[in-house]
């Protein structure tokens, strides 16, 4: 039996082998070049001769991405909450009370995800412009909420539908009201999707490159994907290992607050199965 097991997770490991390397591959070789000295960057070796850790502070100093990295989370905390906030309501309504226009509205939040920011980017910006916004992160934080809503809806109304009603009649024959309900039996059930819902939509708005790029104009403003490719753009010439080393500062926040919590989601999940 243990030779069945050990022979079925070599072949599963086999097959899943070649799609680790091709997913880690950029990764590798965004590390290595951020290591790299500016001679060694076009080398076609692999391994630089000498590894050069100094490029990190050298970077953050040259560059000014500290306070791009500041704009990106203060930019990416605020979509995720306000877009919660807005989301899980909406969501409950759908999963639990009848009305009408709900199935229209519910395709309605199905269609709206196959727009894309890049076309109603010109009317955004117009609009942003005639109102006098523009270069503005707490507008260009409610642009992300706006864009991010639907899915959070969509998403959080599917969960929120398989979640037995009989746990929240059971609340309020016992005299709780409906907001307590909701706040005390409902939402820690819920944590699971809540938890997903808000990795993605961290992830979209730290990534979002397009709209930053059209609404914010000077360089104290701009986020991190904006402050990356700056480092790229109209430039003779481009200082690759500084540019990987931004791009390897700018994945590791995410990679910190998914891994974080996807701790809590495996442990909302065991919750949930529990009660």
């Amino acid at each position: 039996m243990k030779r069945r097991k050990l022979i079925r997770s070599l072949l599963f490991w086999a097959f899943l082998a070649p799609i680790v390397v091709v997913i880690l591959f950029p990764y590798a070789v965004m590390t290595i070049t951020a290591l790299k000295s500016a001679t060694e960057v076009h080398d076609p070796n692999w391994w630089p001769h000498e590894w050069r850790w100094q490029n990190f502070p050298e970077m953050w100093e040259s560059s000014g991405i500290a306070p791009a990295l500041f704009n990106s989370l203060y930019v990416s905390s605020l979509t995720t909450a306000l877009t919660l906030v807005v989301s899980i309501p909406a969501a409950y309504a759908l999963a639990r009370f009848r009305f009408f226009g709900q199935g229209a509205f519910r395709q309605f939040l199905l269609v709206s995800q196959m727009l894309s920011p890049i076309v109603l980017v010109i009317g955004l910006f117009r609009l942003v412009a005639s109102l006098g916004m523009i270069d503005n992160l707490n507008v260009l934080m409610w642009v992300y909420v706006a864009f991010n809503i639907a899915f959070c809806v969509w998403m959080l109304q599917s969960y929120f539908s398989t979640i037995p009603r009989d746990l929240e009649e059971a609340a309020w024959m016992e005299g709780a009201g409906r907001w307590r309900t909701l706040l005390t039996v409902f939402l820690p059930l819920a944590a699971p999707a809540m938890v997903v819902t808000a990795i993605f939509t961290f992830i979209n708005a730290w990534n979002e490159f397009v709209i930053a790029l059209t609404m914010l104009r000077r360089e104290e403003n701009y986020t991190l994907p904006i402050r990356v490719f700056s480092l790229v753009a109209g430039r003779y010439t481009v200082d690759w290992h500084y540019v990987m080393a931004a791009a390897f500062l700018a994945s590791v926040p995410v990679a910190i607050i998914f891994a974080w919590l996807q701790r809590y989601l495996v442990r909302g999940l065991a919750l949930g199965a529990v009660k």
